[in-house]
């Protein structure tokens, strides 16, 4: 069946792939297949039920080469999960006894749309899993292909989500402001939280980019300004267990010779243990529609600080975030190249009657490909024994 009109969204919490990834795709359309029509559903899943659209014209075309200078998106995000109807109501997405499924796919074929893409992380995507089996399963003849997004880069089986290496690079740079930090306190404890809900890779390789942008440094000694004090002293991820009275003994040394510690910790560290305390206490543990614990809300970056900073004496405790500022950037060079195969690779296989989500399988030796719904699912781990991350604990005498 040709294509006459194609939809897209942007669904989740940013990151810097989204607003270049749109581009790409109004790119590649307009280089290939001019004369298909392009509409955006304004605020991800929110758009899509309330039938709220923006349509792509001439001028828009024209400048879409700009959208990869930005961060954010230019369509809006939201996080609605099609098969949570309690929510969808309370949200007033969807009245009371409507099938949120239904509404989309019903909005869709009054749209005339053959083909949407979703551009998201895993909620993003097991949700336009839940869309194309529900539009398969009833006779709905659309096409969903999407996109994998997410700073976190934990997608299942895809080798690299958009936006992650770009996040990695914001988050060294959060930090090289963040860490001078050090020097306005004696005996200063930071705290660098970084976003990463059941992964650790983000959390790593921002340490390794940091680390490394040390390394690249020349310091003066002579008057206090040096590697050990600018360094990282500790990298902690969801993947591995934090014994918090053995880092206490050996963080406690670092501060006792060089009057700081910097620590890097993956938001997602620890949770079980933060969840257990609040419920042992008889707090109520705040999650999300899709039924995640709200890590804002817990906030595991303080209660680590908090262990720690006591043990080994700190005399003030700075705990920052770089999630915000990370996942909002426009994206880098990196990225940029990644995204354009994989808006390049999602239209033509739009064009061929394909559906599923875009990416490099680790299943299939990295292929570039269409990967099957059912396929995708979320939390992928970090596998903290690479030899990276090995040599980076190592250097930083973290064992």
């Amino acid at each position: 069946m040709p294509v006459r009109k194609v939809a897209m969204l942007t669904a989740g919490g940013l990151a810097p792939c989204l607003s270049s990834a749109v581009g790409g795709l109004i790119e590649r359309y307009t280089a290939i297949a001019p004369e298909i029509e392009i509409i955006g559903y304004r605020d991800g899943y929110a758009g899509l039920l309330t039938g709220n659209s923006v349509t792509i014209d001439d001028e828009v075309r024209a400048g879409a080469h700009l959208l990869h200078g930005f961060g954010g998106s230019p369509l809006g995000n939201s996080r609605v999960k099609l098969t949570n109807v309690k929510d969808c109501v309370k949200r007033g997405l969807v009245q009371e006894g409507q099938d949120p499924l239904h509404v989309a796919a019903e909005q869709l074929t009054k749209d005339g749309v053959d083909v949407l893409h979703t551009i998201g992380g895993d909620d993003t995507n097991t949700t336009a899993a839940d869309l194309a089996a529900y539009l398969h399963e009833n006779g709905y003849e659309l096409q969903v292909v999407g996109m994998p997004k997410t700073i976190d880069n934990d997608v299942v089986p895809i080798r690299q989500s958009l936006g992650a290496w770009t996040a990695a690079e914001q988050g060294s740079i959060f930090a090289q402001n963040i860490i001078a930090e050090h020097s306005s306190s004696p005996r200063m404890l930071i705290v660098h939280e970084v976003m990463g809900r059941h992964c650790g890779w983000l959390t790593a390789e921002t340490a390794r980019r940091y680390h490394a942008w040390v390394g690249e440094r020349e310091f003066v000694p002579g008057i206090g300004t040096t590697k050990e004090r600018w360094d990282v002293h500790g990298v902690y991820v969801p993947e591995t267990h934090i014994d918090i009275a053995a880092e206490s003994a050996r963080l406690k040394a670092v501060m006792d010779e060089i009057g700081c510690v910097n620590i890097f910790l993956s938001e997602g560290a620890g949770v079980e243990d933060v969840v257990a305390e609040m419920e042992a206490a008889g707090d109520e543990v705040p999650r999300d529609p899709f039924g995640h614990v709200m890590l804002d809300k817990v906030n595991p970056g303080a209660w680590f600080a908090k262990q720690f900073a006591a043990a080994i004496g700190a005399e003030k405790t700075m705990v920052q975030k770089s999630g915000y500022f990370s996942r909002s950037a426009a994206a880098n060079d990196e990225d940029l190249a990644l995204i354009k195969r994989c808006t390049d690779f999602a239209v033509d296989a739009a064009l061929r009657g394909e559906s599923g989500v875009v990416g490099e399988d680790e299943e299939q030796g990295d292929e570039l490909r269409a990967i099957e719904f059912p396929r995708i699912r979320g939390a992928k781990p970090f596998d903290p024994s690479v030899a990276w991350f090995q040599e980076l604990l190592a250097e930083i005498g973290q064992k």
